[in-house]
């Protein structure tokens, strides 16, 4: 008997020291960051490398290199609301103003390569009126005045051009002649336009075009516009102007010579939300804020049709929104357009109703996407499929959702069928004839909804923050597993989660200046279609950074096949690794913090944990 408790205490004290042992493993962090001062802010960027803002500067952390990327340090303390991470493209821009607006200063920063492209001092710029990162062209547009020169050229406002890719000045120009005495105020006004052969300035005074070298081409009167664009060819030229109010917005159409294409500008009501170039005209979507009271006006957009050769709206009556438009899309015969308050509609191009009468929806339009039997919307509350010729739906009774605060659906490309997640059931929605049903009711524990549908090698997964289940095709539970929240207070305090990099939203962003329609009604499952395109719109620029860029956008996700889920360990609050065939506990990292921030960068595979007030963990999740 003593000989056999002997060896099980032995084997106990062998498998309490193989815990230990392990518990320490996940402890121990791939990588770590002292930063050296308090920090104030972690972003995990498009190119995976985590920018951290701290009391002494900006740190940039590459994924899986032990030394930190870059240390800015030139404007001390960086505050999170001074930084703007340019869409689609590996910069951070860090502007800084001083008192009274006296002095500014911008600093341009590379995230992939840890490239300082530009900062004012550097450059000789003692204040700046705008500062403007311009794509796909990848150059930067500086206004302001400049600490070179005699006393006249510094005290004379200033633009210059700078190539991103080095950091190089491309060529510079005076908004007036030096030395020159003008009773006018010249200053820029809003965001530069560069085309392929010049480069309009809005200004006080009008805008300017440039040469490619800096001569004046044209100027033309229009004063303070805020921003513009151009057809595909660039000869026809939009400006936007808020006006003094505030409250509308000009529009003007000009030439390729600068020379105004209409007699007249025109205005709308409201700022400009969007807007598609069509050979008929000029399609706008203006946001209307109303006021209070009783007879204040109602908070919605308004969509205009402006004819191509003189301005002229081309609707005698525009639609009723009754709300923001949250989707706007332009077909082969007009234009179709979602309310955020419910509502689906759409209008020739003459302004006539193509549908029989408007849909109604539930509010919150999620979807809408192309089927081969029309139109699939999803909102918050209802799903359908609607005919685009006439806006009949094709189901007689819509899917009704009761409580889905979360709402999700995929495609199942395997059994040709829509999948959709809400109020603790799926539904699944035939691709071919249309027809709906339930499959399953997934009840989760913790109080949860599922809040994300997956398809798997295996089946469906269905998963929420605590909760992942897995369903075979005929959506029978083959695992569910559950890990309580470690509590409100820990949870809570959470800076995110699990960090997307990239998403369809991004995607479509990019996809109008790469030539592509950024208001087409795409397909239910065409977010590969628009990763391409910004992958070969990074591919296009050509840069090493915008290289690795387009890679990474290329890459599937480093951590697709598992689910992080923060949870209370034997130990502490920790994260678990859960395999999503499986439910299989992979791994396990004790983050020794009952209100833990971290961020997991998907993508390339990695947590970010902060220890403390100046340092930083990183965990390879691929391990």
């Amino acid at each position: 008997m003593k000989t056999l408790l002997t060896s099980i205490n032995k084997v106990m004290m062998f498998v309490l020291l193989m815990s230990a042992t392990s518990l320490f493993a996940q402890e121990t962090p791939d990588f770590s960051y002292d930063l050296g001062a308090k920090i104030n802010d972690m972003t995990i960027t498009q190119s995976g490398t985590v920018v951290v803002a701290t009391n002494d500067g900006l740190v940039g952390i590459k994924p899986g290199s032990n030394n930190l990327l870059f240390n800015f340090t030139d404007y001390g303390k960086v505050k999170p609301e001074e930084l703007n991470y340019i869409p689609l493209s590996p910069y951070v821009m860090v502007g800084q103003t001083g008192f009274a607006n006296l002095s500014s200063k911008k600093a341009v920063i590379d995230h992939v390569s840890g490239k300082i492209l530009f900062t004012t001092e550097s450059k000789g710029w003692k204040n700046v009126f705008t500062c403007d990162v311009i794509m796909p062209q990848n150059k930067l547009v500086v206004s302001g005045f400049q600490k070179v020169g005699d006393m006249k050229d510094k005290n004379t406002p200033k633009v210059a051009v700078y190539d991103l890719g080095t950091g190089e000045e491309d060529y510079s120009f005076f908004l007036l002649t030096p030395g020159k005495v003008s009773m006018k105020y010249y200053a820029v006004t809003g965001k530069p336009l560069l085309l392929k052969d010049k480069l309009l300035i809005p200004t006080s005074q009008g805008i300017v075009a440039k040469s490619q070298t800096g001569e004046t081409l044209w100027e033309n009167k229009i004063k303070n516009v805020n921003w513009m664009t151009s057809n595909d060819t660039e000869n026809d030229i939009y400006a936007f102007a808020a006006t003094a109010n505030g409250k509308n917005t000009r529009i003007y159409k000009l030439n390729a010579n600068g020379a105004e294409a209409w007699e007249d500008e025109r205005k709308v009501k409201g700022s400009v939300a969007n807007f598609q170039i069509l050979p008929q005209g000029l399609a706008v979507v203006s946001n209307v804020v109303g006021g209070s009271g009783a007879l204040a006006a109602k908070s919605e957009s308004k969509i205009t049709m402006f004819n191509a050769s003189n301005g002229e709206d081309l609707w005698e009556k525009a639609p009723k929104t009754k709300g923001y438009v949250q989707h706007f899309y332009i077909m082969e015969d007009g234009i179709l357009f979602g309310i955020h308050s419910g509502g689906i509609n759409k209008i020739s191009f003459d302004g006539q109703s193509l549908f029989k009468k408007p849909l109604k929806t539930g509010e919150n339009i999620l979807t809408m996407a192309e089927t081969p039997q029309g139109l699939i919307y999803i909102t918050s509350e209802d799903a359908n499929i609607v005919n685009l010729e006439t806006g009949e739906q094709v189901w007689d009774k819509p899917l009704k959702f009761k409580r889905a605060n979360n709402v999700s659906s995929t495609f199942d490309e395997k059994n040709n069928r829509y999948l959709i997640a809400a109020d603790e059931k799926l539904y699944s929605i035939d691709a071919t004839s249309g027809d709906s049903q339930l499959l399953a009711e997934a009840s989760f524990e913790g109080k949860e909804d599922p809040n994300h549908v997956e398809i798997r090698d295996n089946g469906i997964l269905l998963t929420s923050d605590q909760n992942m289940m897995l369903l075979d095709w005929d959506a029978k539970t083959n695992w569910h597993e559950y890990h309580r929240a470690p509590g409100k207070s820990a949870f809570g305090a959470v800076l995110a989660g699990v960090t997307a990099v990239a998403s369809t939203a991004i995607a479509a962003s990019a996809a109008y200046r790469a030539g592509a329609n950024k208001n087409a009604l795409g397909k239910y499952n065409s977010y590969g279609a628009e990763m391409k395109r910004t992958q070969d719109m990074f591919a296009a620029i050509g840069t090493a950074s915008f290289n690795e860029l387009a890679k990474r956008f290329k890459a599937t996700s480093a951590t697709q096949n598992s689910q992080f889920i923060l949870t209370k360990l034997d130990s502490g609050v920790g994260l678990v690794k859960l395999n999503k065939d499986t439910g299989a506990v992979e791994k396990e990292i004790l983050l020794k913090d009952k209100k833990p921030e971290y961020k997991v960068d998907e993508f390339g595979g990695y947590l970010y944990y902060k220890l403390n007030d100046k340092t930083i963990y990183a965990y390879d999740l691929k391990k």
